[in-house]
């Protein structure tokens, strides 16, 4: 046979004849094939009988290997039972001198469980306890302004609801800047609420009745109960956005200035497509409504700006810039209860010629804040008798 390369005489390796054909070759299970090698048959391996056993060569466990009952202790013979006595103990019971029978080791120390007082769970628990001792600081509301009347109007009908929510407080009004002559006044109500009460203690926990920070009102909340010598504790509003915000959405709703509803699916035609709250206080408190303006507009998808009646950014300020958005149709949400505004104040809301909503007034979520304030105080005072402190 040619080899590789070369080429047989006449050319063509097909026509000279020398290669070898397909038929001309060796056809495999015809006995012609020879195999690739002698590979050896099953039976001439060798079988599992010509393989050494176990118990030959290899060594066996009952020989040299230790066995299990031999030197090995055993759980029942030396080795300490539990319960027995033998066993040390963790709190040291089990040895001498309270180490737990190990020498030269303490004992280990047993946590003791941490007396907690109880604390209704839950988010509509109440913000006051349901019930409280004698000695409890009375919740005292300072009113701004010396002429505001306290048995009618809205400061009367937030104490009532105060009163029937929260039986076991004793709710007090006081007035602020009427003098010391004033039975009605902030400086008489606190010496009365602490005549009635042990010395030494929180007599009363006094909250201005205001919707925003107001420094003037909270400057002479102060200065009256220094001037006292009443152990009193002055707070504010505690976490009041959502609250007011809501407030603010009800009064709107109440005036047809905007839906009651929060259904943002479907167009309804509304009385503003702009919402101006207006604060007073100063500067102060038109910042710190931004909050709740971000909040209202959440709830009625409209553009709220802040203002304040008494300071800048004036009410005609923020009107140019709900107009410069595109609102035509503007409408002012007080954030005032009502005795902290003056009558310029009041009229400061009418000056951009915007239709103006109720002021906020006795709302139920003037009362819900007063009371989550003073429940917030007591939490952290501690009265004669009592062990813990309040839940």
């Amino acid at each position: 046979m040619p080899q590789r390369g070369q080429t047989p005489p006449g050319g063509d390796m097909r026509r000279s004849g020398e290669m070898p054909r397909y038929e001309d070759m060796p056809q495999r299970g015809t006995g012609e094939m020879p195999r690739r090698g002698e590979m050896p048959r099953r039976g001439d391996m060798p079988q599992r009988g010509d393989m050494p056993m176990r118990g030959g060569g290899m060594p066996q466990r009952g020989g040299g290997m230790p066995q299990r009952g031999g030197d090995m202790p055993q759980r029942g013979g030396q080795m300490p039972q539990r319960g027995t006595g033998e066993m040390p103990m963790r709190g040291g019971e089990g040895g001498p001198g309270g180490q737990g029978g190990l020498p030269g080791r303490q004992a280990f120390p047993v946590r003791q469980p941490a007396s907690r007082p109880p604390r209704p769970a839950g988010r509509h628990r109440r913000p006051v306890p349901a019930s409280l001792p004698e000695t409890a600081p009375a919740l005292v509301l300072a009113v701004p302004g010396p002429a505001t009347s306290l048995t009618e109007g809205p400061v009367a009908d937030i104490a009532t609801v105060l009163r029937v929510d929260n039986p076991a407080v004793d709710v007090r009004a006081a007035r602020l800047g009427s003098g010391d002559g004033d039975p009605e006044g902030l400086g008489s109500v606190l010496a009365s609420a602490a005549a009635q009460r042990p010395e030494g203690t929180p007599s009363a926990v006094v909250i201005p009745l205001i919707a925003a920070p107001h420094p003037v009102v909270s400057n002479q909340v102060r200065e009256t109960v220094g001037a006292s010598g009443v152990n009193a504790v002055v707070m504010g509003f505690i976490n009041s956005n959502a609250l007011i915000a809501e407030a603010l959405h009800i009064r709107l709703a109440e005036a047809g200035l905007a839906r009651a509803d929060r259904v943002r699916l479907f167009s309804i035609v509304t009385a503003a497509d702009g919402i101006i709250i207006a604060t007073v206080g100063g500067p102060d408190a038109a910042v710190a409504a931004n909050v709740t303006s971000v909040l209202l507009a959440a709830r009625l998808a409209l553009p709220v700006v802040t203002a304040s009646a008494d300071s800048h950014p004036s009410i005609n300020e923020a009107a140019m810039r709900l107009k410069e958005m595109g609102a035509n149709r503007l409408a002012v949400a007080p954030s005032i209860i009502g005795p902290e505004a003056t009558p310029a104040d009041l009229e400061a809301l009418q000056s951009a010629g915007a239709e103006c909503a109720p002021l906020i007034g006795a709302h139920g979520n003037v009362a819900k804040l007063a009371a989550m304030t003073y429940g917030q105080a007591i939490s952290q005072m501690q009265f004669p008798g009592e062990e813990k402190q309040l839940p």
